[in-house]
């Protein structure tokens, strides 16, 4: 793409951990350059003092929503705690700009006008919406893991889920307390989590899902039970997922369970285990994916290339980068 073609981007809440890691994913992008990151709490700071790998000058900002629009960028992604987004949107709609938005938040996730962009299964849903929901970290492991299934299942699908803390956010809370976490597995939400109802949704079936915070920074695993219509073979059942993921760069299926170890910093989920029942009519399906990455910031990325016409996969590396805690 040439310069003059090159699309800007502001981060609207760009101080949490995911904020982070899209400004360091739009550094090394060929298209893309960053127009503004706002941030309350680190307003008129540089933006390379908190991450190093973006070299520039640009200083953290804190602009009223309703003076988003001047701002003019091509691409807003909005990275703001659940029920905040819609002030934003609000104000373009209200000044009759159209940028390309992202929202990273709960907020729009069951709204059919807006596109839901977990690509690996919702790519034939785009029709060039400029209104764009990010999933849920979990609702993405779950879905990857279910739905090449979803037509054989006798029952609702029962996930155990475990992140690290860096899904509880920045803001001080039991959930992101190194301390409280220490030698420990913290339980919440048990029943009626925002992802459960978000995967149900979009997978059309129900979900049982019961999700835990441990003492790691970051990633995640779900241990996925799925109870089946009729007796598989384990090799049938991994005949669905390669025949799902084989040419996906960002969804690898493995024949082992993932460790959440070996996915931390990575971009792309792992799919694997697919332990069988003695009467092959339940088998048990792990996914892991790095909750900041793949799950948030990543995904972000697949969808803004996506709708500005590029690549999906333009800026996101297929190695292993290094682990940023």
């Amino acid at each position: 793409m040439a310069e003059m073609d090159r699309k800007t981007v502001g981060i609207v809440g760009a101080r949490g951990h995911t904020g982070a890691e899209l400004i360091r994913l739009i550094a090394d992008h060929p298209a893309l350059e960053l127009a503004y990151v706002s941030s309350r709490e680190l307003d008129g700071q540089r933006v390379d003092a908190h991450v190093a790998e973006y070299a520039g000058e640009l200083r953290y900002s804190a602009p009223a929503h309703e003076d988003l629009p001047a701002l003019g960028a091509d691409v807003v992604i909005l990275a703001l705690p659940n029920g905040k987004a819609g002030a934003c949107v609000e104000a373009f709609g209200k000044a009759g700009a159209n940028p390309l938005i992202v929202d990273l938040s709960a907020d729009y996730r069951f709204d059919e006008r807006w596109y839901y962009g977990l690509p690996e299964l919702t790519r034939e849903r785009w029709r060039g919406q400029r209104r764009i929901s990010n999933p849920g970290c979990y609702a993405t492991a779950i879905q990857l893991a279910v739905a090449p299934l979803k037509d054989l299942l006798a029952a609702p699908p029962v996930c155990f889920g475990v992140s690290g803390y860096s899904g509880a956010g920045t803001t001080p809370s039991d959930k992101n307390d190194p301390e409280k976490l220490r030698d420990n597995l913290m339980p919440y939400a048990l029943t009626g989590h925002m992802h459960e109802r978000e995967t149900s949704a979009h997978l059309g079936v129900p979900v049982e899902f019961m999700p835990h915070v441990a003492p790691h920074f970051r990633g995640l695993t779900v241990t996925c039970n799925l109870y089946l219509a009729r007796a598989m073979k384990r090799d049938e059942v991994m005949a669905r997922f390669h025949h799902a993921y084989g040419t996906e760069p960002l969804v690898r299926v493995v024949e082992e369970a993932p460790w959440v170890s070996r996915i931390a910093g990575r971009h792309h989920a792992e799919v694997g285990g697919f332990a069988m029942s003695l009467d092959g009519r339940r088998v048990v399906v792990v996914a892991t994916l790095d909750n900041l990455l793949k799950g948030a910031a990543t995904q972000a990325m697949q969808n803004i290339n996506r709708a500005l016409g590029l690549p999906e996969a333009t800026a996101i590396p297929q190695q292993s980068p290094p682990v940023h805690a």
